[in-house]
């Protein structure tokens, strides 16, 4: 298991109850990512050594995938170059990014996966892939882009580049998976 910290459950209920991270929160997870970066070596928003993390749910009793995860939190243009570096695969790399894009795109701003997949599709058909494994490094770094370019149409803001901030973002978007449909129906069931 990796290192990571919990934000509390409490934490949510505020968030909840007033639609905004309570205050503090966000000064505690920054000390907490500093230690995050300590045990791992590795540097949030670096472009060196970056360091991705993943925002998960939890709840008192099992609900398997009713609330959202953003995973590979902390791309943007710098991290992504740190990561083909150090992993010295582009196609990874661009694949993370561009899957990042529409993950953070879906659940934290609210963007329906359809405008994703038609760009996915359009894409498939320019290169003749058939699967999205036969796509090259060029081809999802494009993809990415055009992942971008829908961000900032439907948003009308670009996409947030800065790993603190995808951060706080993030974290809101998953509290509010509490109330999100699949979760009020699995407490239901």
């Amino acid at each position: 298991v990796p290192p990571g910290f919990v934000a509390t459950t409490d934490a949510c209920l505020a968030y909840l109850k007033k639609d905004k991270l309570p205050d503090g929160l966000m000064d505690e997870v920054k000390a907490q990512m500093k230690a995050l970066e300590k045990k791992t070596g590795k540097s949030f928003g670096g472009a060196k050594n970056p360091l991705l993390v993943s925002v998960r749910s939890g709840s008192a009793m099992s609900m398997p995938g009713m609330m959202d995860t953003i995973l590979n939190l902390g791309l943007n243009p710098a991290t992504l170059k740190g990561l083909i570096a150090q992993t010295s695969n582009a196609r990874f790399g661009n694949d993370a990014w561009r899957r990042f894009i529409q993950l953070f795109g879906k659940i934290a701003l609210g963007i329906p996966d359809e405008h994703f997949d038609k760009a996915m599709a359009a894409i498939k058909a320019k290169y003749g892939a058939r699967q999205d494994v036969d796509l090259t490094a060029e081809q999802l770094a494009e993809l990415a882009g055009s992942f971008l370019d829908i961000v900032r149409e439907r948003t009308g803001k670009p996409f947030p580049e800065d790993p603190m901030q995808q951060l706080e973002i993030a974290i809101g978007a998953v509290f509010r998976s509490w109330n999100g449909k699949r979760a009020i129906d699995y407490r239901r069931q």
